[in-house]
């Protein structure tokens, strides 16, 4: 097997990961399996973000939400009544600390005596005159993997640093409801979360620099916002940020919404009031504390790793995966680039980074799905493309489920036909969205998805028929027909 280089000494590894996350983990684990010895160094909690402080606490809370909304939103069906509430906040968040726990003692500690190629030390690493370093002490290793994640973001926006705010992580720990939230940021934290503690009984402000879920085209985020206010969720999108600060009403954000009103630009400024703010405006890699830079390890404008197509790092031997890279800052993408960066580092660059067909998913209710191009990006791209939107109401599972929010939009290349993108909002869209995946992956076309066969009464059944509406009228075809 070939095997990156030998061991250099009685201590030295083939492979050092830093960052014993669900990116370390993947990239550990993978380069035992070709044959290396691998330090994995960890600092802090074992597990990284996904598990312990992120998707996981996030996605039972949420589904938790959900099953409150879903006895109220019961009543569509005539002749039901539902009536179901929060009672008591703390065995759910107990019940979602017992799943964290369970989960990184089976997904992570449990795994390393399973890996005899892998050694954990503990530590927070650093590189020192070349070396790299972990607590006080030099560690020799042939290659390098750096996979030390991300952290909350924190806006630009005045008096911010004066006030107590909560991030994600603090956010999902609470140990009482406030009575109202002022969420910072329209993306998908945002969102996901404020839509969340709406439906636990909380008054919800989001408020945003752009728009919600601005990296997908505008009828997504228009849709969903339009959802969110039908629940009762203040949405203020399109304003800046003038300052924040504590006051006796609570924490106050003032900020100004700009427009027109048909006789020149206009500004409106208005003051935001809740009990609490969450600020939800992204995630920054955790490069700082390793002396990067200094070592010669390029960053971004960001403070995320450049690393090209292979994860290497501007200095050769040295690779970076996950979200300390700043791109594409997804579990599974974190864990896929730290497969291919152990391969490359382990075996050399042979494998490349691919997110062309990287499925995005937002946890909302109607969730939201994405895979390649949008419109947007596709145009911007220079490409020549046609697309299809398709209402929900124009597919019979949401008919039969008297739940028609949400739409289907396909992006293709208008000469050939071929798939670029789409992008799904409905209540199962989550799970609907690998298809389409596939589709783009191996190169299909609209009219080649059209005439798949698909299981009837599925949400999924959906993207046949808004693949069929580039060339077809639906409305003139019977159930199933085409």
């Amino acid at each position: 097997m070939n095997v990156c280089c030998s061991r250099s000494g009685r201590d030295g590894f083939d492979v050092a990961v830093v960052g014993a996350g669900s990116a370390g983990f993947s990239a550990a684990i993978t380069a035992a399996e070709l044959g290396a010895h691998v330090a994995l160094i960890g600092h802090g909690t074992i597990g990284g973000t996904c598990v312990n402080v992120g998707c996981v606490p996030s996605k039972t809370l949420i589904r938790a939400a959900e099953a409150v909304h879903g006895g109220h939103a019961a009543t569509r069906f005539p002749g039901l009544v539902g009536n179901i509430r929060l009672d008591d906040w703390t065995p759910l968040i107990r019940a979602k600390d017992d799943l964290v726990t369970g989960l990184r003692q089976k997904k992570y500690v449990d795994l390393l005596p399973a890996y005899d190629g892998v050694s954990y030390v503990e530590g927070k690493a650093r590189f020192v005159d070349g070396a790299l370093l972990v607590g006080d002490a030099p560690m020799k290793a042939g290659k390098v993997i750096l996979a030390t994640g991300a952290r909350a973001a924190v806006p630009s926006i005045a008096g911010l640093e004066s006030i107590p705010y909560l991030t994600s992580t603090t956010a999902l720990a609470l140990d009482h409801l406030p009575k109202s939230l002022l969420v910072i940021g329209g993306g998908v934290i945002g969102v996901e979360l404020g839509q969340m503690f709406a439906r636990f009984g909380v008054a919800v402000t989001i408020c945003c620099r752009s728009r919600l879920l601005p990296e997908l085209d505008p009828e997504l985020g228009l849709g969903l916002q339009a959802h969110l206010e039908a629940e009762g969720i203040r949405v203020c999108a399109g304003v800046g940020y003038q300052h924040i600060a504590q006051t006796a009403a609570g924490i106050e954000l003032v900020c100004e919404s700009r427009g027109c009103d048909g006789q020149g630009s206009c500004s409106t400024v208005q003051t935001l009031v809740a009990e609490q703010v969450l600020i939800a405006t992204g995630r920054r890699p955790n490069s700082d504390g390793m002396e990067l830079e200094a070592h010669g390890i390029a960053l971004d404008k960001r403070g995320g790793i450049v690393v090209d197509d292979h994860l290497e790092s501007s200095i050769p031997g040295i690779y970076a995966a996950g979200d300390v890279t700043g791109r594409d800052q997804f579990v599974y993408m974190a864990a896929y680039g730290a497969r291919l960066a152990a391969r490359n580092a382990v075996s050399g660059n042979r494998d490349r980074y691919d997110n062309s067909a990287m499925p995005v998913v937002v946890f909302t209710d109607p969730q939201v799905a994405s895979v390649g191009l949008t419109e947007t990006a596709a145009r911007a791209a220079g490409l020549e493309v046609k697309t299809s939107l398709l209402p929900l109401d124009a597919v019979p599972r949401a008919l039969a489920a008297r739940d028609t929010r949400g739409l289907i939009k396909l992006v293709a290349d208008k000469s050939s036909d071929r798939l670029l993108g789409g992008q799904i909002m409905a209540p199962e869209g989550a799970d609907s969205i690998q298809t389409l995946v596939l589709a783009i992956k191996y190169g299909m076309t609209t009219r080649e998805l059209g005439g798949t066969i698909f299981p009837y009464l599925t949400t999924v059944e959906g993207l046949k028929l808004a693949s069929q509406t580039f060339d077809k009228d639906l409305t003139k075809l019977s159930c199933c027909a085409g």
